[in-house]
């Protein structure tokens, strides 16, 4: 990749060898990798694979279950916990601290969110 610029908020590249459009439009529905030592995040960003694998924690530390996956909607990003694939918005309101070193995501859940019966308890 020679460079790389955010342009009207989307990632824009060029690459060695595709200097106008027509040859541009040869990678159209190509993958892009990099290596993960060349990926540079702002404070508070995060690769969904550093979050696949955290322990979703309460602030007494209880464990209440492990994020198995990432899911990108268009109002918000949600962490999928669990073997029933419970959705955790990726939001202040609810996610205290991201810890991808420890594995450790500090959650304040609403009661019912990632248990139904926790709803019943009152």
């Amino acid at each position: 990749m020679r460079s790389a610029r955010l342009h009207k908020g989307r990632p824009l590249a060029a690459f060695d060898g595709f200097d106008d459009p027509r040859a541009a439009e040869t990678l159209v529905g190509a993958t892009l990798a990099l290596d993960r030592r060349d990926v540079v995040l702002s404070p508070g960003e995060y690769l969904d694979a550093d979050l696949v694998g955290c322990a979703i924690v309460d602030s007494d530390g209880a464990r209440l279950g492990d994020v198995v996956a990432v899911e990108h909607f268009p109002s918000q990003d949600m962490l999928v916990v669990g073997t029933a694939r419970a959705l955790v918005p990726l939001v202040a309101a609810f996610i205290q601290s991201i810890d991808v070193a420890r594995k450790c995501i500090v959650v304040d859940l609403p009661p019912g969110l990632l248990d139904d019966r926790e709803a019943d308890r009152g």
